[in-house]
């Protein structure tokens, strides 16, 4: 095939292309060299045209020729004072070319500072931090998550929160300011890409994180591109020596198998819709549990801490609970296996090595009494009530979702054996799961029955007034406002049946969005379980503390002890004024630990927590009311 004759012109070209290829810098090079072979061909033709201001008789010479051209390309005002025509038609002709090449120089240095400025404004500048806290990805989750870190954050020095999401960069620091008009201490760093980039994930250095938070996105399978973050950070070529801290959310518990492979054991992963199952299944059945839990996994107040104790070495675990006057023992970790134990049997020894696990208002307040003693019950004071063995529960669900199942499978663990669960919702597929559901069930009969659960005459139809607990879910197939509207309607239907029939229910609701919360408190509901808050809340105090997956396997599982509250009644006589040594007492007599209590008059009180007081300090003296509650951890 023949080829066509490369002439000189189209090498020019092509070389001119090339230079211009390489960006900014190589557009105001050449400018810059258009306007200096202007001047050096004015400052030559000046030169040999024996031109001069003065005319012929003083001619220019080359260099004052330039600088002359030089001065009028630079400042076209200068031409006004030329003598001569002809030197009026040269400078005419070197200031409009140097109008038009500086102008052009002007304009590029303008767009490529504008370019620079967009670039820097996305966020791909690589971040030189060490020891932040890292979140990839974004979700509803992040300002509850960030929200508790900023608490967290508030005794430690420097702190950074950095975060990589394919989010605009401006877009996630306004959504933050907005949210978050301080900072506090903490400053937060926003990098726009993805996270599953090896090459956006070195921008935020993940080698150099403290933590690593991994959020799943609102996509359609979720689970995929978490496994992937994790997996880019466990296999990156340029991975560190030392183990990962990784917290990562998981959407279906099918996936946890595949997960674990990628993420070994620097990995924890928080299983958002098996959680919420386990605290409604949980709370359902006594009223402002999730309160407790709330208090519990929140940094605004007391937080669960570890800490190594020689002093109480060899001592029971009866006197270990009694050691300390400003913070609330719950078990203790082994130092010999790593073995969490919650509530262990009274006579348990603590051993050298062993680590206390106490719920204290922060890690220096978690100290022992000056003697390392406890402080001294009055027997008198504890009543001697054996607790009845618990009758059979009516429970209603109202509505569904993904949890629904895992919620009926979980209450199976609690409720006494002849207990029923019946479920009133509108969801194709409904009605032939609970019948698979319901074969496996021990202790339950669980019924369905097809309903609006927004209109009144169903939730009448039902006499749902009747039921011991009521329990309300959020519908998976809505948009969050709509949702929750809807939840806010039953709320109101369920509060007007309950004062026709003079009894209050025993409702725990699920709400997707934190703000309705308020909305909802004038239908008296007894909880309210707000998901992402609760999964945010976990991931936040596992980022700070991994041995913590270890106590809340313990917390919300239906095996070992599990939080309950109980009538203050049967630990402790009525019109007796005690200290919290006497109520710690009183449950270690039936082989609890005893972690709080709830004042009943405060129950619709949201300025003083719903009642609820966690780790109360143990020398100061109450005089609880007869419906007044303990808040303790016990095998059932």
């Amino acid at each position: 095939m023949p080829t066509s004759t490369v002439m000189w012109r189209d090498k020019l070209r092509y070389r001119f292309e090339n230079t211009l290829s390489k960006g900014t810098v190589a557009m105001i090079g050449w400018l810059v060299l258009a306007p200096l072979a202007i001047v050096a061909g004015s400052g030559l033709a000046l030169a040999l045209m024996r031109v001069g201001q003065d005319g012929d008789s003083h001619p220019y010479g080359f260099f004052e020729g330039m600088w002359q051209s030089m001065l009028r390309t630079l400042d076209p005002g200068v031409v006004a004072g030329d003598n001569g025509w002809k030197l009026r038609l040269l400078m005419l002709l070197v200031t409009i070319g140097g109008i038009f090449i500086v102008s052009i120089l002007i304009g590029t240095i303008t767009s490529g500072l504008e370019a620079r400025l967009e670039e820097l404004r996305k966020g791909r500048s690589r971040v030189l931090e060490r020891g932040h806290t890292l979140i990839l990805g974004w979700s509803s989750k992040v300002y509850s998550i960030i929200g508790e870190l900023l608490i967290a954050n508030d005794n430690q020095r420097d702190p950074v929160i950095v975060i990589l999401s394919e989010r605009d960069k401006v877009e996630m620091e306004d959504a933050l300011r907005s949210k978050f008009p301080d900072f506090r201490n903490t400053r937060i760093i926003c990098r726009s890409g993805n996270p599953l980039d090896l090459d956006d994930l070195a921008v935020v250095d993940p080698h150099a994180a403290r933590s690593i938070v991994v959020l799943a996105p609102d996509t359609q399978n979720p689970d995929i591109h978490v496994i992937k973050s994790v997996l880019a950070i466990t296999n990156n070529p340029e991975r560190k020596k030392d183990p990962y801290h990784i917290v990562a959310e998981l959407r279906e518990p099918r996936n946890l198998e595949a997960a674990a492979l990628v993420g070994g054991k620097e990995a924890i992963y928080v299983q958002g819709e098996d959680l919420i199952a386990r605290v409604t299944a949980q709370t359902c059945r006594q009223s402002g549990l999730s309160v407790v839990y709330t208090e519990l996994l929140d940094f605004d107040g007391a937080e669960i801490y570890f800490k190594h104790e020689p002093a109480l070495a060899g001592r029971a675990y009866r006197e270990v609970i009694a050691a300390y006057d400003d913070s609330t023992v719950l078990g203790i970790l082994r130092g010999s296996d790593g073995e969490v134990l919650i509530n262990p049997p009274m006579d348990t020894a603590f051993s050298h090595g062993d680590q206390v696990i106490a719920i204290s208002a922060d890690d220096d307040t978690l100290v022992l009494r000056p003697d390392a003693g406890g402080g001294l019950p009055e027997p008198s004071a504890i009543a001697q009530r054996e607790r009845l063995p618990p009758a059979p529960e009516r429970i209603l669900i109202l509505g569904w979702n993904g949890k629904a199942q895992a919620i009926i499978e979980e209450l199976d663990n609690y409720v006494a054996p002849g207990s029923e669960t019946i479920v009133i919702c509108r969801h194709e597929g409904a009605r032939e799961l609970l019948v698979n559901v319901a074969k496996r069930m021990q202790r339950q009969k669980v019924r369905f029955a097809d309903g609006d659960i927004t209109h009144a005459a169903t939730l009448a139809a039902v006499k749902a007034a009747s039921f011991e607990h009521v329990v309300l879910l959020s519908s998976g197939d809505l948009g969050v406002q709509e949702a929750d509207a809807r939840t806010l309607i039953t709320l109101l239907h369920l509060r007007n049946l309950a004062d026709a029939a003079g009894a209050r229910l025993s409702i725990v609701s699920e709400m997707m969005d934190m703000r309705n919360r308020s909305l909802a408190q004038i239908a008296r509901a007894d909880d309210f379980i707000v998901s992402d808050q609760l999964v945010s809340l976990m991931m936040a105090q596992l980022s700070e503390n991994k041995n913590l997956e270890r106590v809340f396997k313990v917390l919300f599982s239906s095996a070992g002890s599990e939080m309950y509250i109980r009538p203050m009644t049967d630990y402790i006589k009525l019109g007796r004024n005690v200290d919290f040594y006497t109520v710690l007492e009183a449950a270690a007599q039936k082989g609890e630990t005893a972690i709080g209590y709830r004042l009943m008059k405060h129950a619709d009180d949201r300025t003083n927590g719903y009642g609820v007081n966690l780790n109360p300090k143990k020398s100061e003296k109450h005089l609880f009311a007869e419906n007044d509650k303990i808040i303790v951890l016990a095998e059932d």
